[in-house]
């Protein structure tokens, strides 16, 4: 950290040395040190090279390699099931040094029931052809169909297919590598789990040199980040028969055609039939000209992706839904959208006081909703201040607003159930006072989540007034309980993994916007008015919801700013900081391991900060 706060502090030294001490000594009262390191991080990173960054984030890679990846795994295997793997790659022109690498990467499995099914499409390349030659005479598992004319990827996988005899197949290109230990693992999960359908992995990228980087630890199965986006990619094993009943892979999809087969296997296999493995277990050559350096690099691929998937949702009988690209490339934009006539949605909204930023909060409702069908209810907690009591008589004009007094204590769970005793929508939204909307189509997005069966709470994007982000999905054990998403990351800043992006599950989203089925608050107890009168109630409110077999999910086409900073008080009196205390351990006794082993994810990034960084 000193590092980076000299650098800072030299190349800011033409104009204002001192404006990096007053932001970091101002976060540093907030929040402590922890906010101090988040600052110098994005300033640090705003400012050096892209290549130095590069570098130095290699650095760290390499560093947590020598750390986590030790060979603890025995040479020999002695599993009860021990089925054959066919590992099924098409090669066309492959460079030499590169096909040999990944032949050699499934020689040296430690798991040794394998086959590995080439199917070279009509190579021209005497290198590719002969190094192809010398491996199928070398090890009677390497078998190899030599196509007479090309057909391109879809077609040569196919004819690789053809050779598969294994119960289970694993995809491997031409160029890539597996971890020493990636059929060991995968076999390791069959046995600990029978009856898997789809096991995967993390990956990262490998260079010419076979120099390791950007590893991507992957969330467990996250139904609507896969709608989103390919997150799975490699390395994925699946159940030979499914890949047989689904038809393997389609000519015309193309630089998709994994996702494609993928989104075609799902209606085989249930969420509880697939498995991640948080393990680095695959290489990405990552070259010029690759996806793996540049995913703009094959344009074609976001179409294709696009028409894989309005083709599930069609097969699966979904035909209010359609598909279009995302923010980013090779990402995608799902709408369910409404039937013509909308549901009631009952937007509650507590508040004491606090005119300046109450006002602001139902204009921006009132100016940038375009849904048709909503009602505010305002939840008065024992307001005085006379200019709210008149803004109070002047929301009287508006039908569509109600104001009920809560004439007790402060509660916040407490009032959000008595509001939602008292709302008429099928729907009801949790609003705190000092949100601002700034999305006309927010209710619109938020509310064709809410009604979908499967999924329970929906948030959204919310910004500081600084337009860095406050939350952006809240991800579980970070600070002992919960924290937020990419927190202090800039507005349009794309995350780790285009996480930011791209509509996703999240375990939990914050309350302070907040959409779900009014049956569905009812259903779980709402919110916990006796142990969580202030903090994590959303959280555990969350959490009731994914244990009754629903999903949470944040969706980044839903934007607010949220003037926390306004409203919310600081724990600063021995009566609060003795309350969030148990409320700090009220949610770990409850919660226990759910809160150190978020199903969306990774074990391998941190739970001290915020941004995804590896964990050391």
């Amino acid at each position: 950290m000193l590092k980076k706060f000299l650098y800072i502090m030299w190349y800011e030294r033409k104009s204002d040395p001192f404006r990096i001490i007053r932001k970091s000594y101002a976060r540093f009262r907030k929040n402590g040190m922890k906010e101090v390191r988040s600052h110098l991080n994005r300033e640090y990173y705003s400012l050096v090279p892209s290549a130095s960054i590069n570098e130095e984030k290699r650095s760290t890679y390499h560093q947590w390699i020598r750390q986590n990846e030790k060979n603890t795994f025995p040479k020999k295997n002695d599993f009860s099931f021990s089925p054959l793997i066919s590992i099924v790659t098409p090669t066309y022109n492959t460079e030499k040094t590169y096909l040999i690498s990944m032949i050699e990467s499934v020689l040296g499995q430690v798991y040794q029931n394998w086959e590995l099914c080439i199917a070279d499409d009509a190579s021209t390349s005497r290198d590719t052809l002969e190094t192809l030659h010398h491996f199928e005479k070398l090890d009677p598992r390497i078998n190899v169909v030599y196509r007479e004319s090309n057909g391109h990827i879809s077609e040569a996988s196919n004819s690789a297919l053809a050779l598969a005899k294994g119960a289970y197949v694993l995809f491997l290109d031409h160029d890539d590598m597996l971890s020493p230990d990636a059929l060991y693992r995968m076999i390791q999960r069959l046995n600990r789990k029978p009856g898997l359908k789809l096991i995967y992995a993390d990956e990262d990228k490998i260079d010419e040199q076979n120099r390791r980087s950007n590893p991507h630890f992957k969330s467990g199965w996250n139904p609507d980040m896969f709608f989103s986006q390919n997150y799975i990619s490699h390395p994925m094993m699946i159940q030979k028969k499914i890949v047989d009943l689904a038809g393997g892979f389609r000519k015309g999809y193309e630089g998709s055609q994994d996702y494609d087969l993928l989104l075609r296997c799902l209606p085989y296999m249930n969420e509880k039939e697939i498995a991640h493995i948080p393990r680095v277990l695959y290489h990405w050559r990552a070259v010029k000209g690759s996806t793996a350096l540049d995913p703009g690099e094959k344009n074609y691929t976001t179409d294709a992706g696009i028409r894989a998937l309005q083709d599930h949702f069609r097969a699966t009988g979904q035909t209010n839904v359609t598909v279009e690209k995302g923010k980013l490339d090779n990402t995608y934009k799902v709408t369910y959208h409404l039937k013509e006539e909308v549901p009631l949605v009952s937007l509650l909204i507590p508040t004491r006081d606090g005119y300046e930023v109450l006002s602001k909060c139902i204009q921006s409702i009132l100016d940038h909703t375009d849904y048709p069908n909503y009602e505010i209810i305002i939840l008065d907690n024992e307001t005085k201040d006379a200019r709210t009591l008149k803004y109070f008589e002047a929301l009287g004009k508006f039908d569509q607003i109600r104001i009920l007094e809560y004439p007790h204590p402060f509660n916040y769970s407490a009032i959000n159930n008595f509001g939602v005793a008292h709302a008429r929508g099928e729907v009801v939204g949790l609003l705190n006072n000092d949100v601002e909307i700034i999305s006309p189509h927010w209710l619109t997005e938020m509310v064709q989540h809410a009604l979908r069966p499967e999924i329970g709470a929906v948030g959204a994007m919310l910004y500081y007034d600084n337009d860095t982000i406050q939350h952006a999905g809240v991800v579980l054990g970070i600070g002992g309980v919960a924290g937020h998403s990419h927190k202090y990351f800039p507005k349009g800043a794309f995350g780790y993994f285009s996480r930011l992006q791209i509509i996703q599950n999240y375990s939990a989203v914050t309350g302070a916007c907040l959409l779900v089925r009014k049956t569905l608050y009812q259903e779980v107890g709402g919110l916990d008015e006796e142990n969580l009168k202030v903090a994590f109630n959303d959280v555990d409110f969350c959490l009731k919801l994914q244990k009754k077999g629903y999903r949470n999910l944040w969706t980044p086409y839903v934007e607010l700013y949220h003037h926390e900073s306004v409203s919310r008080g600081s724990e600063d009196t021995k009566e609060k900081q003795e309350r969030f205390g148990k409320e700090i351990a009220f949610m770990k006794k409850k919660w226990k391991n759910v809160l150190t082993n978020d199903r969306y994810y990774n074990r391998n990034l941190t739970l001290k900060f915020e941004d995804f960084r590896l964990n050391k």
